[in-house]
């Protein structure tokens, strides 16, 4: 499979560089021209992200399906508020209006206290055998020539028949996490797994985690997804005096000072993902070719923020070292949305994709998919 590019719609031009972050509102224009903005500037995927305040992520889905010719929406989903037959018929259709430009990422929530905000008060280790039952209804249906029934922990039904199917053989299934839970539904269940930043290390054992979970179910293993927040310039110097701005106007915003988040402040995140961006960032600012931690612990690790920093040589380097142990779906969104995804179109993903072409050329057998990357 090709190496591809991910985003993150942005419904606002907020971030935690200016205001309340991305799950703040939807200003129509702003978000078509994001959306358009990744379509023209060869993005793969965006993901249609999910909290419990933000706009409804189905619609926006749509949203982006309707002002695209390219890009595949990766819709968020957290099982437990709907029912599973409802969602597969309207994935399904979704699918088919964007003519299988779709993905569904599952996020069984690590914060208990996010998810009770809509009503939801299993434990996390329920929550994920939840999802893990989710994804397994989900594809009955859609590979289903008749009714089929279903009875589980958590969901049970008898004779559910559609005529709606997508448009796809299959929609691809993502699960994302950095716990074990998180690990086994991904390894058993995942056409991909999504994981944040991490160094290199971590990343890889976090891979080897997942995989080894495939492994044990018969499965292949799902195509790794990483996600970065890049501070890009023409040289390494602008880029860092860029980044030093940010960081700046993140404290600004947020009312933290440059003290790091230790692991004993009451308002340390519940999810793992956090804590474990957190317990990265107090080892150390940089880490690896451009990994920049200061921004996690301004954001108290609020999702995903860590940057690579540099130029778009830089960058783009670093970005490879990902796909060197595993990577194959890299998730890059910028602090300033819509300029940051012009910039990394223009500069970024042609250096990537060149290298990789490059590579094809050098080593057609070891590497036949990267050539399909280039020309994409």
């Amino acid at each position: 499979m090709p190496v591809e590019f991910i985003s993150a719609t942005h419904t606002t031009d907020a971030t935690e560089a200016g205001g309340r972050g991305r799950h703040t509102g939807f200003d129509v224009d702003y978000t078509r021209r994001f959306v358009r903005a990744l379509d023209d500037g060869g993005f793969d995927w965006t993901l249609v992200a999910y909290s419990s305040a933000s706009v409804d992520a189905e619609q926006i889905a749509q949203f982006v399906v309707n002002n695209s010719e390219r890009i595949k929406p990766m819709l968020a989903h957290r099982p437990g508020f709907v029912f599973p037959t409802r969602v597969a018929k309207a994935l399904a259709t979704l699918d088919r209006i964007g003519k299988g430009r779709l993905g569904v990422h599952i996020i069984s929530g690590g914060d208990d206290t996010e998810q009770a905000r809509e009503g939801d008060y299993l434990t996390k280790a329920q929550r994920y055998d939840r999802s893990e039952e989710f994804i397994r209804i989900l594809r009955a249906i859609w590979g289903a020539t008749g009714p089929i029934s279903h009875e589980g922990t958590y969901y049970r039904f008898e004779d559910f028949a559609t005529t709606i199917t997508p448009y796809q053989d299959a929609i691809p299934v993502s699960v994302g996490g950095s716990s074990p839970e998180a690990y086994r539904v991904g390894g058993r269940q995942g056409d991909i797994f999504g994981l944040w930043g991490e160094p290199l290390k971590e990343t890889a054992e976090q891979i080897a985690a997942v995989n080894a979970v495939a492994d044990a179910a018969g499965r292949p293993h799902p195509r790794i997804w990483v996600s970065f927040r890049p501070i890009v310039a023409a040289t390494d110097e602008l880029a860092w005096e860029k980044a030093r701005a940010v960081l700046g106007r993140v404290r600004a915003s947020a009312g933290v000072n440059a003290v790091a988040a230790r692991p004993q402040d009451p308002g340390r995140p519940a999810n793992t993902g956090s804590r474990r961006l957190l317990d990265v960032a107090a080892r150390g600012e940089r880490h690896d070719r451009a990994l920049w931690t200061p921004l996690v612990t301004a954001t108290n690790a609020a999702g995903s923020t860590t940057a690579l920093v540099g130029s778009y040589e830089t960058v783009a380097k670093a970005l490879l070292d990902y796909v060197d142990i595993g990577c194959e779906l890299l998730s890059i969104r910028g602090w300033d949305p819509l300029n940051d995804a012009v910039d990394y179109a223009r500069y970024v993903l042609p250096l990537v994709r060149q290298e990789l072409a490059h590579r094809a050329a050098a080593s057609p057998s070891a590497t036949a998919s990267a050539s399909a990357t280039a020309a994409g």
